[in-house]
């Protein structure tokens, strides 16, 4: 039950669902998702790390990029359907989609990228 109740509770902020949307896209590192969602880089890595910490993704380094992305193969089942419900709720929703096209321009920034994502593995 644990699991469960914890990923709910990553899953009641806007911010984290937004970041659901664009990971349903593709992976990101914390910059993309900042440009995508026009939001601090504080406030990305640390909903990131919700996300993460919820068992929702898995973080990969490539370079000097610390990339995250939904872990399907590792996440319990009821995770996800829970982002099937994200997946299917933000169908046609205005802002989804303009975050969706913002992350088409995104681009990775440089080394201050990579430090956002230092401390997960």
């Amino acid at each position: 039950m644990r699991s469960l109740v914890k990923g709910f509770k990553a899953l009641s902020d806007e911010t984290r669902v937004r970041i659901v949307n664009l990971l349903l896209e593709r992976e990101c590192c914390v910059c993309e998702v900042v440009q995508a969602l026009q939001v601090s880089q504080t406030r990305a890595s640390r909903n990131l790390g919700m996300l993460y910490d919820a068992g929702f993704l898995s973080m990969r380094k490539d370079g000097l990029w610390s990339l995250y992305s939904l872990d399907w193969q590792s996440m319990p089942q009821h995770c996800r359907g829970m982002l099937e419900a994200v997946r299917t709720g933000l169908e046609g929703d205005e802002r989804a989609v303009a975050d969706r096209e913002r992350l088409r321009s995104a681009v990775r920034v440089g080394p201050a990228c990579a430090a956002c994502g230092e401390g997960r593995s």
